[in-house]
């Protein structure tokens, strides 16, 4: 996933006169990955006045708690500052409860729609008390490494409550539903595939054939089969690019032929991807991706590339025409060195481009726009006349 930069001026919560109508809550940073929510929420922020309300900010430089506000584009977001040393401060800990307090109360009592993303943040949504709650479900949130242990008590509670509730992929989907069946919609996350089809003319023969990886680098990705795959295609070069969260970085395969970069801004990304002759998708199969929809399976079709992955349920169901599935070291360095040469076959590309366009994050934002519109007015009590 891409890292997102943008210019932003930051003011206190005395200077956040404009009172939004919708309000989003999110354990992701708005300038940390560029990926579902911010699609989403800067595609509805063109017709709402949208604060994202991040997680509390661990801040050596300050001394007392402060609430900021920093408008980056059509989107304000809202960052609880709180002294102390560099820490992760989750939705759960006693500092978000005065967050919450405090967002509401700005909010004022008219606030159309809370949208959640942890459903941590779901005591905010009850004191916010908006027209209509969504709850996003993009990940099993649950299952991923360190996570609260209040984290399944509250998507139970948030699945229960909300008013509507989005799905990112087909197995969340079929563990939403096990809870609730009605205004429950599956929406897997799209692609903004104008802007990686320009990888497709930028990429030029190399030395040596590259696949590469783009994403966060942790728990779910399988690192002994990427060292072993590396080992079985040693004159192959291998580049993992992102972010390295929640685990060692001395535990990442160091064979010579294997190179992370770090994490690449979003403008970056078709350049980066135009350097790849395959993308890879090497995700263990464990609790953690059970449930995953990977946003980059359709960013590798629209940068015109193979892609090779682990057999991850959603894409083995969705994607399964248009990737290549493979598991265990032999198996995946043959799929390698078979789709090699298909990015630049134009009847793989062909095959690609309806899944392409209505995956589009347009589309689906604005089918989520209709969802949530007809939500708002259900909602709005109607005035009698005598």
């Amino acid at each position: 996933m891409p890292t997102h930069q943008s210019r932003s001026a930051s003011v206190t919560a005395r200077g956040a006169t404009a009172r939004p109508d919708l309000i989003v809550f999110s354990h992701l940073r708005w300038n940390w990955v560029w990926q579902r929510p911010q699609h989403l929420i800067s595609r509805l922020a063109a017709s709402r006045r949208v604060w994202f309300v991040e997680e509390p900010l661990a801040d050596a430089c300050v001394e007392r708690p402060v609430t900021r506000f920093h408008h980056v584009g059509p989107v304000t977001v809202v960052q609880r500052h709180v002294p102390g040393p560099e820490r992760h401060i989750g939705f759960d800990a006693p500092e978000a409860g005065r967050l919450f307090e405090e967002v509401a109360d700005l909010a004022g009592d008219a606030v159309a729609c809370v949208w959640l993303y942890s459903p941590l943040a779901l005591p905010a949504a009850r004191a916010i008390r908006p027209q209509v709650t969504v709850f996003d479900v993009m990940d099993d949130l649950a299952a991923f490494a360190g996570a609260s242990p209040e984290l399944k008590l509250f998507h139970r509670a948030a699945l229960s409550e909300a008013d509507i509730v989005f799905a990112g992929g087909r197995s969340l989907h079929q563990g939403v539903r096990a809870f609730r069946a009605d205004e429950t919609y599956l929406f897997p996350s799209g692609v903004e595939s104008e802007h990686y089809t320009r990888a497709i003319s930028l990429r030029r023969p190399g030395d040596a054939p590259t696949a590469g990886y783009v994403g966060v680098i942790d728990e779910r990705l399988d690192l002994d089969l990427v060292a072993r795959v590396a080992e079985r295609l040693p004159h192959w070069q291998f580049s993992i690019v992102g972010p390295i969260t929640k685990i060692d970085p001395e535990t990442l395969p160091g064979a010579s032929n294997v190179d992370y970069p770090g994490p690449v801004a979003y403008a970056d990304l078709p350049d980066v991807m135009a350097g790849f002759d395959v993308a890879l998708m090497p995700f263990a199969l464990n609790a953690a991706t059970r449930s995953i929809s990977p946003t980059k399976t359709l960013e590798y079709l629209a940068a015109g590339l193979p892609v090779v992955s682990t057999a991850v349920p959603d894409v083995v169901n969705d994607y399964g025409h248009v990737v290549t599935i493979a598991d265990g070291d032999e198996a995946f360095a043959a799929a390698c060195e078979a789709v090699l040469g298909d990015a630049q076959d134009s009847g793989y590309h062909a095959r690609c481009r309806p899944l392409l366009e209505w995956q589009h994050w347009d589309r689906i934002a604005h089918r989520m726009d209709r969802i949530l519109q007809d939500g708002q007015a259900a909602a709005i009590p109607v005035e009698r006349t005598a």
